[in-house]
């Protein structure tokens, strides 16, 4: 493939410094475009030939601009468009070279740099084998590189010369997303040059512009290079579909109107792959495209009848000769007698179904340096920083997030290439169309069988085959705890790895947000209960998540006595600390997804290696989204992860109950405290109170009483519970419970209203005489022990965690003391000894 690079030829020249504020876009008509990033304005062209030329008019090949693809129109048995296992470029570097259904190849390559004027696009000179002007310019010049591929194709059977055609290329490294964000996406349309570039954060298109022919590409400038962006192409319809022109505004403001998440799966707006077949003034051509379920497809095979021809407003072509060229059209209507046989090859312009690929190969192999096309890669500019599938789109009326937008992308990928109804790989079997979900780095989540259990398969790209080893690693030692996700069997095959899981009914964040949710009746205090404990189970073996968030956390199908578990899943990032450590480096990288991730693993200078408190951090943060019902602490997408450096939060929209708001507000702030070492540990954290059913609370107020009820008014541990007791008591506790009861109270002692202890030891006596109580005071304080609780801690939503604060903080020293007394008795033992 060929490379930009940019030089500075003078003596004493310092490096080109070209505007970041450049978007350079190729074109197929071979026009290199400079464009503002901001407004899309066109600021200078470069042009230096088509991007394809064929000199046959021969519609047997249809060459893809985009990497030089090449699809077969017809073949030996007539089966309609085919895609060859080769490129152009891989044919070039190949040659000579022979197919299997006796075709020979011969290729030639030729490399030219341009010499331009980055600020005018003003080309100097031309640099080739056959020229090198030396130049020595007063401004730094853009060296921009091309190569040119020609093939011949000749026929041994029919002793002709068949197709020869020359392939214009630029290229660059991917653009890597993840290590410096990119803020626009690019959209084209397949066989107009329309673009729309949206703003992944707010979902606006930031502009539109139209070329004179259809976008090859995009380009921007990063690190002293070229870098290839990813850009995704749909159908000129589905690109009006998925944007709207805002009313009653002067600029026009363009917002996407439909969002891509895994929890909508809507007919009526799904995406799917298609090929573009396209018309250039001398050839057809073809590259992959996206269309929604209003654009028409023409089935594999079809072919139109002689009668009279197609009825559309396509364009077509039969034996080499063009019959018409209007704008294309959706209503495609095929004429009487149009069959699936190809007898005459007729090709309608406009969206195909993704053909098949052709059993051609190649009786030479290719070089062991050179990416084969037949094999499953992103076509050009996709870009592999995207790495989330998608799933059907449906209509909301809320801004594009840059997730949203990645999806897109990856839905693209991945529903681009052919997919058999069943893959098996060893005891593994799944359905490529049924995908679950996603995880790190390019892997899917399918549907599938492991033996004749029902699972979930994750396949994962080959180059994760260490982090998939890993992940392996960890779910063997740590899934026999029920709140962890099950492992069952690891498969490999040529291209990918592949695990065998449990397969989950429901994500978190389904069951906060969809309404339709089977599980939606779950109590959510339980789930969050059993998360912990199994996040308690990975920081006991020293593992670390450290990607925790509602989708990574699965509601298990019904077990045998229809209890749904919440389990986590995930291991991607997962990362197992040595025995004797308790911290990470993050030489790697930063782990975890935006808006979920600890502040200590963002700022540029922690005080040290992040620990598990990272876990706690975002368990914090999920235990917010799941008792608000979907909010998070620290705000909208957009200042989320600003306001966690910060550490700016808000937790007002949490449990209508107000005893269980105080409480969970404590463990929250705990656990989404700024600083790591504050935060409680997974096992401290499981024995909150506010996991405490009434039961064990009934019991822990019982217990607290007793053991006060001796003590002296200025013990440690009184004295501990009646500071600031008054706000707990709300000034006299007797002033605000019913009648009946302050009634029954006076009959039997004086109890003071401002006391702590005393409304301890009332609720106490109540308890152990509930059945001896009048019968209106057993219905005012109601069953024993929900509604009994219930009565008092919503009428002092403080005594719980006041009490609960105090006995502890009495506890503690004690127990510090404890510890020194029989370590100071072992050390004087051992001593002896």
């Amino acid at each position: 493939m060929v490379f930009y690079w940019f030089l500075f030829q003078c003596e004493g020249g310092s490096s080109v410094s070209l505007p970041e504020s450049l978007l350079f876009v190729s074109t197929l008509d071979g026009s290199l475009h400079a464009v503002s990033k901001q407004t899309g304005d066109i600021k200078w062209t470069l042009k230096e030939g088509v991007c394809l030329s064929v000199s046959s008019c021969r519609p047997g090949f249809l060459p893809d601009p985009n990497d030089g693809s090449l699809y077969l129109l017809g073949g030996k048995r007539k089966e309609g468009l085919m895609k060859l296992p080769f490129t152009i470029p891989e044919l070039v570097q190949s040659s000579p070279c022979r197919s299997s259904d006796g075709v020979l190849y011969t290729g030639k390559k030729q490399d030219t740099w341009f010499v331009v004027d980055p600020q005018t696009g003003e080309k100097q000179t031309s640099l080739s084998t056959s020229s090198s002007d030396s130049i020595c310019p007063s401004a730094p010049l853009l060296y921009i590189g091309r190569t040119e591929y020609m093939i011949t194709m000749y026929d041994t059977k029919t002793q002709e010369l068949r197709w020869n055609a020359t392939y214009n290329d630029y290229s660059a490294p991917l653009y890597d997303d993840k290590k410096y964000e990119y803020k626009m996406s690019h959209f084209a349309s397949s066989g107009d040059g329309l673009v729309v570039t949206v703003d992944r954060d707010s979902g606006e298109v930031l502009w539109m512009q139209k070329f004179d022919s259809p976008v090859a590409g995009f380009y921007l400038w990063s690190q002293d290079s070229l870098r290839r962006a990813p850009h995704l192409t749909v159908a000129t319809e589905t690109l009006r579909y998925l944007t709207f022109t805002a009313e009653n505004t002067q600029s026009h403001t363009m917002k996407w109107t439909y969002q891509f998440t895994e929890e909508n799966h809507s007919t009526k707006t799904q995406l799917v792959p298609a090929l573009y077949v396209g018309k250039t003034d001398s050839h057809l051509y073809a590259s992959t495209s996206l269309v929604h379920q209003g654009v028409a497809i023409v089935p594999k095979g079809l072919t139109l009848a002689r009668i009279e021809g197609p009825i559309t407003a396509g364009v077509t072509m039969g034996n080499g000769r063009p019959e018409c060229e209007i704008t294309p059209s959706t209503d495609v209507k095929y004429p009487p007698g149009s069959s699936n046989s190809l007898q005459n090859q007729w090709l309608l312009i406009g969206h195909h179904e993704v053909p098949p690929l052709a059993h051609t190969t190649m009786l030479r192999d290719f070089p062991e340096n050179l990416q084969r096309s037949g094999d499953v890669i992103p076509p050009r500019g996709s870009g592999s920083s995207f790495r989330s599938p998608s799933h059907p789109v449906s209509p909301v009326h809320n801004s594009l997030r840059n997730e949203k937008v990645c999806h897109l992308f990856t839905f693209m990928l991945f529903k681009a290439f052919i997919m058999p109804d069943v893959v098996g790989v060893g005891k593994i079997s799944f359905s490529p169309a049924e995908v679950l979900g996603h995880g790190t780095e390019g892997t899917f989540v399918f549907r599938g069988h492991f033996d004749d259990r029902r699972v979930a398969v994750k396949r994962i790209l080959p180059e994760c085959v260490e982090f998939a080893e890993r992940e392996v690693q960890l779910l063997r030692e740590s899934d026999e705890h029920p709140n962890v996700i099950r492992y069952f069997c690891t498969e490999r095959d040529r291209q990918f790895t592949y695990i065998a899981i449990e397969l989950c009914a429901a994500t978190l964040q389904q069951y906060v947000e969809d309404p339709s949710c089977p599980y939606s009746d779950l109590n959510p205090v339980s789930l969050l209960d059993q998360t912990m404990c199994g996040l308690s189970h990975l920081h006991s073996l020293n593992i670390v998540h450290r990607d925790l968030k509602p989708r990574n956390i699965l509601l298990s199908l019904p077990g045998a006595l229809g209890r749904v578990r919440a389990v986590i899943s995930d291991f991607g990032l997962c990362k197992k600390l040595p025995d004797g450590r308790h911290s990470f480096s993050l030489r790697s990288g930063i782990p975890g997804t935006e808006g979920w991730i600890a502040p200590e693993l963002l700022i540029n200078a922690p005080k040290g290696n992040p620990t598990s408190a990272v876990d706690i951090f975002s368990a914090g943060c999920v235990f917010y989204y799941v008792t608000s019902k979907g909010q998070h602490p620290f705000g909208d997408t957009l200042r989320r992860q600003a306001n966690i450096l910060s550490g700016v939060y808000n937790l007002d929209h949490f449990m209508e109950d107000i005893h269980e708001d105080v409480i969970g507000r404590d463990l929250i702030e705990r656990m989404i405290s700024a600083e790591p070492e504050t935060r409680p540990s997974a096992a401290s954290v499981l024995k909150h109170p506010f996991f405490w059913s009434p039961e064990k609370q009934l019991q822990f107020f019982q217990d607290v009483s007793d053991r006060i009820e001796k003590e002296p008014a200025d013990s440690a541990i009184v004295a501990r519970l009646e500071n600031s007791g008054r706000s707990v008591v709300r000034t006299n506790w007797r002033m605000h419970i019913s009648a009946p009861l302050q009634t029954d109270l006076r009959k039997f002692r004086t109890y003071k209203g401002n006391s702590v202890r005393d409304l301890l030891r009332a609720m106490r006596n109540k308890k152990h005489h509930y059945h001896e109580l009048p019968p209106e005071v057993q219905t005012a304080l109601g069953e024993v022990p929900d509604g009994f609780v219930a009565y008092f801690t919503s009428r002092f939503p403080r005594l719980l965690l006041h009490t609960h604060s105090a006995r502890l903080a009495c506890v503690l020293p004690f127990l510090s003391f404890l510890f020194i007394l029989i370590l100071t008795f072992l050390t004087h033992k051992i001593t002896e000894f």
